[in-house]
């Protein structure tokens, strides 16, 4: 990050000033990416960021307006969230880092006393940073924050205050830096690499990119590994289907995958190539007879299974008509050799006989583990709803609608696509 003060909004000079129109999905090299304490990621550039894997960019002072009153904001340093709770007075605390100052924040509310000078919140390191990341011990000796100026890191020891500089070898120099799901990624320009925190190794093969892994963005080029990028993605699915042979369908974003029967290894493709008629993002999708049931919006749209698949004559067609339910809605699935579509619309499961016509939705229950989910399947094993980078285990829909408590919580990349992290 050069140390240059920049001067207020109105004279901020290219993409990054006041009101621009920023998108993700060009090659964006992020200034700082950091989680809040709802688990909301924050990309932040110039004096913009983006809130979560997807979405539109906003003025940062809409988030955290005094950065602005105190610094004509066009740019961020480094950020971090101090999570440590054992320390009540910093966790769950935001601190950005702008030239020589740092702001805290709780709960979006600049702390009082702050901004002060870095040197005098974090004896020992220094101004104009490029990035930071928090990391608790076990993953690095003790409770620390890693520091990034250059090619010099610095090891702060939280408790103590005791700052240990390290040379991190082979490691690109980190414009900003993230932990997430408890791996450490330094970003540079818009391609990543996930380190060791105690030594800086990087192992596997990197860089990648990160609009392929970070963000919903279609294919940027020929390098683009569509498959370990679907399987691998922190985005999460917008819905997860298995048909009457047992194939797996996951989808997000403009693409698929898909997993045949008794294979252990998957395929992706573009929306666009299997389901043209889709085209990209879809709310949900169910299999019900050799059918594939496949809502966008307010619309349903039905594929006989196949090679091709192919699309029934008369669709798309109303969900009202179809379901019987107003769209949109989260998801919806049915459970092996039933005929019964449960439907999740926010926190209200509605049952939908599909036998039945009219097809009439009957509220089965609600369930309020989560105030909204992303997609959900049925099966053998009992029932797996999605949330973010995670999926969550029932043994049957009444054990569902009847839990108090949440679930263990499974890592959707790990444990249901076999990526390494």
């Amino acid at each position: 990050m050069c140390p240059v003060i920049h001067p207020p909004f109105a004279t901020l000079p290219g993409p990054d000033h006041h009101g621009a129109q920023m998108d993700r999905c060009e090659e964006i090299e992020f200034d700082v990416i950091t989680p809040d304490a709802k688990r909301i990621t924050y990309f932040f550039k110039g004096d913009h960021v983006f809130k979560g894997f997807h979405g539109k960019a906003e003025l940062s002072n809409q988030s955290f307006a005094e950065l602005d009153d105190h610094h004509h904001l066009g740019h961020v340093d480094a950020a971090f969230l101090m999570h440590f709770p054992d320390r009540p007075t910093e966790h769950d605390h935001i601190f950005f880092m702008l030239d020589t100052k740092v702001f805290s924040y709780y709960k979006h509310k600049l702390e009082t006393g702050f901004p002060k000078d870095i040197s005098e919140v974090f004896p020992g390191i220094p101004d104009h940073l490029d990035a930071a990341v928090v990391c608790p011990a076990p993953d690095c000796e003790e409770d620390s924050v890693i520091f990034f100026k250059g090619d010099e890191i610095y090891h702060y020891n939280v408790k103590t205050k005791k700052v240990d500089e390290k040379k991190f070898e082979g490691m690109p120099n980190c414009t900003s830096a993230f932990r997430f799901m408890e791996h450490y990624y330094c970003f540079h320009g818009h391609q990543f690499s996930k380190f060791d925190p105690k030594t800086g190794e990087v192992h596997g093969r990197y860089p990648k990119e990160a609009r392929d892994y970070f963000m919903k963005c279609s294919k940027f080029g020929d390098t683009t590994d569509h498959i370990e990028r679907e399987r691998c993605s922190r985005v999460h699915l917008d819905a997860i289907t298995s048909d009457d042979a047992g194939n797996i369908y996951a989808f997000r974003g403009h693409h698929f995958l898909e997993q045949d029967a008794g294979n252990d290894t998957w395929a992706a493709a573009t929306i666009e190539s299997e389901f043209k008629e889709l085209h990209s993002e879809v709310d949900a999708v169910f299999s019900y007879e050799n059918h594939l049931y496949m809502i966008k919006d307010d619309m349903v749209y039905v594929y006989k299974v196949g090679e091709p698949h192919t699309h029934l004559d008369g669709y798309p067609k109303p969900l009202k008509e179809v379901l019987g339910v107003e769209g949109p809605i989260d998801a919806a699935f049915v459970c092996q050799d039933h005929h019964i579509a449960h439907v999740i619309k926010g926190q209200t499961v509605y049952d939908v006989d599909l036998k039945a016509s009219p097809r009439v939705p009957v509220k089965e229950g609600t369930f309020t583990l989560f105030d909204k989910v992303d997609a959900g399947m049925c099966g053998p094993e009992g029932v797996k709803v999605f949330k973010g980078n995670h999926y969550f285990h029932f043994q049957s829909m009444k054990i569902m609608l009847m839990a108090r408590a949440i679930p263990a919580e499974h890592k959707t990349a790990l444990e249901l696509f076999g990526c390494d992290h």
